[in-house]
């Protein structure tokens, strides 16, 4: 071999490249199956509770409604998003997600840190809240966690969703709120939080019947039916806005009525017209109809309750 072709050879290996051994880093990275499960825009349809609450005070503390809304929308609705999502493991659609991914153990661990900072958040507005705070979060595992699993149980996990994310949420936003931290919380406002989310939350599982009973869950709305859930869900409406009527004119707050029936009203316009096409067409209880059910009562709820707390807050 000539003296030339191994100065050449040598001089080509000279000049390959290294190759660069990184560190894997994927540990670190947060997956995008997390991020998508932990629902943070789910936060959004939740959200007309804490504004129904804060409506209602007359002397509100905004350094800690600002705290409390960052707990309840960034970290407790997000962490029990994720749990339920981790426990669930759907493989098709879930509320506010058509394609859901699957889970990874980054998942469990991301709710559990969101579970810790809220918590640990909480105990800078009071101890009531606090403790309030992880009673929500044990429910939210109860109602998910395998071991238990309240939501395959139709009226254990209704009264759960609807009590906790209606007049026990209404009472801690209330309580934190206030100018004085007050717990003298008003019973009425409390029933009729709830009340609108038990006359929401069937709607939300009408489109997911078949996958719940293969997951071995049998939702309140899968026991009443198709047409038994619109018509359960009008009932407890029409009681919600009795109560609201009656709250409102005793408190000399008919404006406020007024104001709520007004916002209202595409909500039950939408819900009619969804109820009659469910009705004469089952296909029509589908994914899309509920979401769009969803984002029109979201969007009207809270527009309807941040006026009414703009008003009284302004006035």
């Amino acid at each position: 071999m000539s003296k030339n072709l191994i100065l050449r050879e040598h001089v080509s290996v000279i000049e390959k490249p290294i190759p660069q051994i990184m560190p894997d880093r994927s540990s670190r990275i947060l997956h995008s199956s997390t991020l998508q499960l932990l629902r943070i825009h789910f936060s959004f349809f939740l959200m007309p509770v804490f504004w129904f609450a804060l409506s209602q005070l007359v002397f509100i503390s905004s350094i800690r409604s600002v705290f409390v809304f960052i707990i309840l929308h960034l970290l407790v609705y997000p962490a029990s998003n994720g749990y339920n999502s981790y426990m669930d493991r759907d493989t098709q659609s879930i509320g506010g997600i058509k394609n859901p991914l699957q889970p990874t153990q980054q998942l469990l661990y991301a709710t559990i840190l969101l579970d810790i900072l809220a918590i640990g958040l909480s105990t800078f507005i009071s101890g009531y809240f606090t403790a309030g705070i992880i009673a929500y979060i044990l429910a939210s595992k109860a109602y998910s966690y395998r071991g238990i699993r309240l939501k395959q149980y139709p009226i254990a996990g209704y009264l759960t969703v609807v009590i906790f994310q209606g007049a026990f949420t209404f009472a801690l936003v209330y309580h934190a709120c206030s100018i004085n931290k007050t717990l003298d919380i008003p019973l009425l406002p409390m029933i009729v939080a709830s009340l609108l989310i038990g006359g929401f939350y069937p709607l939300t599982q009408i489109y997911q019947h078949e996958a719940d009973v293969k997951d071995g869950v049998k939702s309140l709305s899968y026991i009443l039916g198709y047409r038994g859930t619109f018509l359960y869900c009008g009932i407890v409406y029409a009681l919600a806005f009795a109560l609201l009527a009656f709250y409102f004119f005793y408190s000399l707050k008919s404006d406020a009525f007024y104001i709520f029936t007004l916002g209202m009203s595409p909500v039950v316009l939408y819900f009619l017209v969804w109820a009659f096409n469910v009705w004469h067409n089952s296909s029509k209880a589908n994914y899309v109809n509920t979401m769009r059910m969803n984002i029109v009562a979201s969007v009207c709820s809270n527009i309807t309750f941040i006026t009414i707390f703009l008003r009284n807050y302004f006035e």
